[in-house]
């Protein structure tokens, strides 16, 4: 088993990250029980084309309101997706990051919390960013310490 595997069961390591390496995390993933899911936010320039493509990749439930309270209910709760722990892969980020950056500060600031959430439960919840060009200010996910 890898190190970055081994980290990915470590739910204290739980966190908002970026990757330059999608595949080594894909192979990572693989060695661990995770709930995958993957988010293209390719062409995503609003809030709500935001909302509907996380909803959609993660499966929420029909009372999902559309809205950033109910993005981190959502996210909080994963019922539906019973899982030991959760890797979300976002790819694609930079339209909306570009069009609305405050949209996406929200939405970084809603999947921190969702993993202080899970961490203190216990529960590996990793929110990944596929980065391949170093844009986002984030720490990057690696088998090494904790940045």
């Amino acid at each position: 088993m890898s190190g970055l595997s081994k980290r990915l069961q470590d739910a204290s390591q739980s966190g908002a990250y970026r990757t330059v390496r999608e595949e080594a995390l894909l192979a990572a993933a693989e060695d661990v029980p995770l709930d995958l899911a993957r988010v293209s936010l390719a062409d995503v320039r609003d809030k709500g084309a935001l909302l509907a493509h996380v909803a959609a990749a993660l499966g929420f439930p029909r009372w999902f309101g559309a809205n950033w309270d109910a993005l981190e209910d959502c996210i909080t709760d994963l019922s539906w997706r019973a899982a030991r722990g959760h890797l979300l892969l976002i790819e694609r980020c930079d339209a909306l990051r570009s069009a609305r950056p405050d949209d996406f500060g929200v939405l970084l600031d809603i999947l921190r919390s969702s993993a202080e959430y899970w961490a203190e439960r216990g529960t590996p919840f990793f929110a990944v960013f596929v980065d391949p060009d170093h844009r986002l200010a984030l720490p990057e996910l690696s088998a090494g310490e904790v940045p």
